[in-house]
């Protein structure tokens, strides 16, 4: 990734105790090289000074379009700055921001700004799932705007949490993968306004009793990312999601939460009608116990025979269901035998094209936030790319799958 060199950058501070990790990210984003003018509310001047906005930035601090000082340019900020970022936003400033009030600084270059405008959402869960939120950000993402999600490149540590805003570290690699993007011509267009897309991700447990499980190694990193990218493309998704502590904060995605490979099942065959396409990149079990104990098996024996039962087949039965009309894309986790058992299986599921990962590429598959991935639409038809980035390797499907759709009208 580049770094932030040169990059300005204007950073709206509001009203939340999340305010105080902002001038850690003041710190960080001057580290990296970037230009950083700080603006703020009146209630994020409660929480931090602006005097040590300034004294980080090296700039004067603005929060009133008038001020003592005289007039604030808010036009000639929106048109300086490569990138408007706005951490924390709060459910206020999200709500000002819909409607178009101008009476703040941050509001008012809001509706001058000529660049990217990025967010990082901060407020308590009940607030983030509210409906009145839901439709302001999802008004804002219409807009243009986006959202940047808590955990992007798991940075945090393993913590997540649906509202709660992104670790300074977080958002400074998403700034950084934003401007690569940019400059790349990588970002994906809007091209799935107004499709409904299915996704599936994660992994899937097995019951053997209520303590213990079948499952696989599995995070569901790729499958958010896509369902992300599909998103930012302008797809409603559905992401049904395995057990999996991410968390997705696109207003466009709604998440259903299942367990088993059954649950996945009935979930995505009762979706997959009124869908466009879709893109199962769960790790799905293959097996299950044949019963699962009621109670927790006690250790008495020197070992324990458990008999197996296939699960049902997700793919097979929506590549049966499948109209002419949808695109219906899968995956292919290999060890041996690459690209003959992706090709196998492509024709076999009725997918349109399938992604092939191999977990002897170093950096790809479970758990890394990279992957080494082929799009394969047929025998003589792949696409080979390079390790990149769980999110950029979901640009590089969500493009194969728009790609497909066309084709189909």
């Amino acid at each position: 990734m580049t770094s932030l060199s040169g990059k300005k950058i204007i950073l709206g501070v509001t009203g939340s105790i999340a305010a105080y990790k902002s001038a850690f990210l003041v710190r960080l984003l001057v580290k990296a090289g970037a230009e950083v003018q700080v603006l703020t509310t009146p209630a994020a001047n409660a929480f931090v000074a602006p005097l040590t906005f300034s004294t980080l930035s090296r700039r004067p601090v603005l929060s009133d379009v008038v001020s003592d000082a005289g007039w604030n340019n808010h036009v000639e900020l929106g048109l300086w700055a490569d990138v408007f970022l706005i951490a924390p936003a709060t459910a206020t400033s999200i709500a000002r921001l819909t409607s178009g009030m101008a009476d703040t600084m941050i509001g008012a270059v809001y509706l001058s700004a000529r660049c990217s405008v990025i967010a990082a959402p901060a407020m308590d869960v009940d607030m983030w799932r509210h409906p009145a939120v839901r439709r302001n950000i999802q008004t804002l993402e219409s807009d243009g705007v986006k959202f940047i999600p808590v955990g992007f490149g798991e940075l945090a540590s393993g913590l997540t949490g649906e509202g709660r805003m992104a670790e300074p570290e977080e958002i400074v690699q998403y700034l950084t993968a934003f401007f690569d993007d940019t400059q790349s011509g990588s970002v994906l267009p809007l091209s799935l306004q107004g499709k409904k897309v299915l996704v599936t991700a994660g992994p899937t447990y097995e019951a053997i009793d209520p303590v213990r499980f079948i499952g696989n190694r599995s995070s569901g990193k790729m499958g958010v990312a896509i369902a992300e990218a599909l998103a930012e493309a302008g797809a409603q998704v559905s992401l049904i999601l395995g057990p999996s502590a991410l968390a997705v904060q696109h207003s466009m995605v709604n998440v259903i939460r299942v367990e088993s490979a059954q649950e996945m099942f009935d979930a995505a065959t009762g979706l997959f009608d009124s869908m466009d396409g879709a893109i199962l990149a769960a790790a799905v079990a293959d097996y299950r116990p044949e019963k699962a104990a009621t109670d927790k098996i006690k250790k008495k024996d020197a070992t324990l025979t458990l008999t197996l039962e296939r699960t049902p087949d997700i793919a097979a039965r929506l590549g049966a269901d499948k109209k002419k009309e949808q695109v219906l894309a899968g995956f292919a986790l290999e060890t041996a035998n690459e690209r003959e058992n992706a090709l196998e299986k492509l024709n076999r599921k009725n997918f349109d094209f399938i992604v092939l990962n191999s977990l002897r590429d170093p950096g790809a598959g479970f758990n890394y936030d990279t992957n080494k991935i082929s799009i394969i639409f047929d025998a003589e038809h792949t696409i080979d790319l390079p390790l990149q980035s769980k999110r950029a390797a979901a640009r590089e499907i969500v493009g194969a799958f728009i790609e497909k759709m066309g084709s189909k009208l």
